[in-house]
């Protein structure tokens, strides 16, 4: 096979696999379900605040399936930390103001991992308009959260004989 042919497959095999990653990751019903305890998407027009990722037309396309009618913002009181927002007085962060169907939010909830990676909060911009704002939830240990999601904690010699052999501690 010429070099040209090998090219060729080597891309479009690149491509399939670059859009299947985006699909699953985006797209599809697995890998995200929405948390029970958040609010139902009011629907009407909502506006949100995006400063990562999304500012990226090609990324907008593929998430919500349009544009969000793009226009530059600024929220005030904030800094950001590579995809992450903290509170800062002095601080802000330049980004887009999206205007989205409750269909593109709903999209954009499965995409930022909403109640999973990310909160949805209501800011209001530099300009005075108030829009959503994806801000990162704190990182939380799995003995943190294992009581909230049922997992029971045992102490090791409630285990039994057979699992204490697979958890083997160390011996003093």
């Amino acid at each position: 096979m010429s070099w040209g042919k090998r090219l060729s497959v080597g891309l479009l095999a690149g491509a399939v696999g670059v859009t299947a990653w985006l699909w699953l990751t985006m797209l599809s019903p697995w890998f995200y379900e929405r948390p029970d305890e958040l609010p139902t998407i009011e629907q009407r027009t909502h506006q949100v605040f995006v400063y990562g990722t999304l500012r990226y037309w090609p990324v907008r396309w593929i998430v919500m399936g349009d544009s969000g009618s793009p226009e530059p913002a600024r929220l005030e009181g904030f800094e950001r930390h590579g995809l992450d927002l903290s509170p800062s007085d002095h601080s802000h962060v330049d980004g887009l103001l999206l205007t989205v169907s409750p269909r593109a939010l709903e999209r954009l909830d499965r995409y930022e991992r909403l109640g999973i990676r990310y909160e949805r909060i209501e800011q209001t911009l530099a300009d005075g308009t108030t829009a959503w704002v994806y801000v990162r939830l704190p990182e939380v240990s799995l003995m943190d959260s294992a009581p909230a999601y049922g997992i029971a904690l045992l102490p090791y010699e409630a285990l039994p004989v057979t699992a204490q052999r697979l958890v083997a501690l160390p011996t003093n």
